[in-house]
C-alpha cells in the first residue's frame, strides 16, 4: 500500500505539552491544531487505508474500528497528535532547511511549524482491533514560542528540508524567539497575597 504524505501548506500551532527535541518519560511527541482542509484530506486517506485493513482482518464480521487519530477540539479546527522514538525520530528543519539539532531548542506549545505525515493502518494482535495512525515524516519549524508548556519514513534530512521548501521565519544560526503572552489569572485567593 503506498503511503500518502500530506503536507500542511501553512504552517500549524503547536497545543499542549510537547517533547520534540528531548524526549519525556513517555519518548517524543509533537499534538498540533490543523484546519478542516488537512482533515478532509485525511478522511478520504482513511477509507483506502481501512480497505487495506479489513482485508488483512482474521475475522471481519467481528472486527471492532477504532475511531479517527484526530480530533476536533474547535469548529473546523482538529488536534492530530504524532509519537516517536529514538530509532523513528522524523527530521527537524528550519526555514531554511537546515536540520535542527540542538535539543534545548524550545520548541513548545505556541511555536508554528509545518508538518509532514501519513496515515497507516494497523490490526492489533488479537486479528480484530484494527484503525489508522499518523505517522510524522518531517517538521519545518517556522516560529518558536517561549510559552513553555513514528515512523520516519524514507525520507533522509535533505529530502525532508526539500518538501518543504523555504519560508520566512525560524533559522537554527538566527534564532527568532518571540516572547509568549504571560498568562493571568484573576479573582483568586492569590491577589491577596
Amino acid at each position: 500500500m503506498p503511503r500518502n504524505i500530506i503536507k500542511t501548506s501553512e504552517p500549524v500551532v503547536l497545543e499542549g505539552f510537547q517533547a520534540i527535541m528531548k524526549p519525556s518519560k513517555f519518548g517524543y511527541s509533537l499534538s498540533a491544531v490543523v484546519g478542516e482542509d488537512t482533515v478532509s484530506l485525511l478522511e478520504a486517506d482513511r477509507v483506502d487505508t481501512i480497505k487495506w485493513a479489513e482485508s488483512k482482518l482474521k475475522n471481519p464480521k467481528r472486527s471492532v474500528l477504532k475511531p479517527e487519530p484526530w480530533e476536533e477540539v474547535a469548529e473546523g479546527q482538529f488536534k492530530v497528535k504524532f509519537s516517536w522514538n529514538d530509532e523513528t525520530k522524523p527530521p527537524i528543519v528550519d526555514t531554511e532547511g537546515t536540520v535542527v539539532t540542538d535539543k534545548t531548542t524550545p520548541i513548545y506549545s505556541g511555536s508554528r511549524v509545518k508538518i509532514a505525515f501519513y496515515q497507516k493502518p494497523y490490526i492489533l494482535k488479537d486479528g480484530v482491533t484494527y484503525g489508522t495512525s499518523l505517522k510524522l515524516v518531517g517538521v519545518q519549524v517556522v516560529s518558536i514560542s517561549n510559552a513553555a508548556g513514528v515512523d520516519a519514513g524514507d525520507l533522509d534530512q535533505e529530502e525532508v528540508a526539500a518538501l518543504f521548501g523555504t519560508t520566512k521565519g525560524y533559522k537554527t544560526s538566527e534564532p527568532n524567539v518571540s516572547p509568549g503572552t504571560p498568562s493571568s489569572v484573576e479573582g483568586t485567593d492569590f491577589d491577596e497575597l
